[in-house]
Parts: C-alpha cells; sequence; structure tokens
C-alpha cells in the first residue's frame, strides 16, 4: 500500500505539470472558452472546466479508491469556485484529472435532480473512451455538447432572454 502512494505520489508531482503542457496549449483553451460561451447563449446554466495535472499531497495520502478521490476532489472545487452558486442551482463542473487520466462531473442540485445518474455516467464514458484516443480536445468539446444539450432541456433562455455570466467561461488549468 506504502509503494502504491508513493508511485502516485511521483506521477503526481513530476508529470501533472508536464502533462498539463502537453495536453492544453493556449488555441485548445481558447477553443473550449469559446464553447462554452456559445453554450450559455443557449441556456440559464454556467459551465465551468478545471484541468488539473496533478492532486495535493494531501489527497494522495488517503486510504480511499481513486474514483473517491477524484470525486471528493472535484467536489471540493465545485464549491471553492463557486460552481454551486448560481442563481438557478444549475450550473456544472468538468473536472480532468490528467496524471490519473480520470474525469468526473459535479452538476448542482437544479440540474442534477432532473438528470439520472446512468446519463451522466454515459457522458464520463463517452469522454473516457475519446481520452483513450488521444482524442482529448474531442472528449472535452463533446461534454460541453452533452451538457449543453441537459441544460437546454431543463434549463431554456426564452426568446429575447439573456443568461448573465456568474462564472469564469474560460477553463482553469493548474
Amino acid at each position: 500500500m506504502m509503494m502504491k502512494k508513493l508511485t502516485r505520489l511521483l506521477r503526481h508531482r513530476w508529470s501533472g505539470d508536464a502533462l498539463v503542457r502537453a495536453s492544453i496549449a493556449a488555441p485548445v483553451l481558447q477553443k473550449l472558452t469559446h464553447s462554452v460561451q456559445s453554450s450559455e447563449s443557449r441556456h440559464s446554466g454556467e459551465i465551468r472546466i478545471l484541468i488539473e495535472g496533478g492532486l495535493p499531497n494531501s489527497y494522495l495520502w488517503r486510504d480511499e479508491a481513486l474514483e473517491q478521490i477524484v470525486r471528493s476532489r472535484a467536489l471540493a472545487q465545485f464549491g471553492k469556485l463557486g460552481v454551486w452558486d448560481t442563481e438557478n442551482n444549475n450550473g456544472v463542473l468538468i473536472y480532468v484529472l490528467l496524471a490519473e487520466q480520470a474525469i468526473e462531473i459535479v452538476a448542482d442540485r437544479g440540474l442534477n435532480n432532473l438528470v439520472s445518474h446512468d446519463t451522466w455516467q454515459h457522458i464520463l464514458q463517452a469522454m473516457r473512451d475519446a481520452f483513450r484516443r488521444g482524442a482529448f480536445e474531442n472528449g472535452l468539446h463533446m461534454a460541453i455538447d452533452e451538457v449543453t444539450r441537459l441544460l437546454m432541456a431543463h434549463f431554456p433562455l426564452a426568446a429575447g432572454e439573456h443568461n448573465p455570466n456568474e462564472l469564469p467561461d474560460s477553463p482553469l488549468v493548474r
């Protein structure tokens, strides 16, 4: 168990930053920002993307399964970034952890109460499949498109209505 934790620690400390630089070029960030802006012009929800190279040390020493650790980190960042604090409780965080090639989607209660667990799992699986093929950018765009579809179905804008921008549209990369 200790060796597993040390291996994970080394992967997160030494490869995390390199993965971020290799995976996220400025033009990709611009395209993702544009996709979020375009999405938010069609519904009242907010989409936030967080891409992390590696986890903080405090997460790496936990005696939990990786899926639980990633979910815990995504939930913590959902709160810290204020994604939960939107007018209609319909913010969505798309979280990517490059060192583990892990992803998580956290939706606020306004949307999450209307969408089945299976729907979220389907979106996550499609992202995983795209990432495995090396189609990182396509996987993120697909997730934005699917979340947009859900937000348009449950929180459409009325004709002429404007969605005030409550959260930054550009992905946060660290």
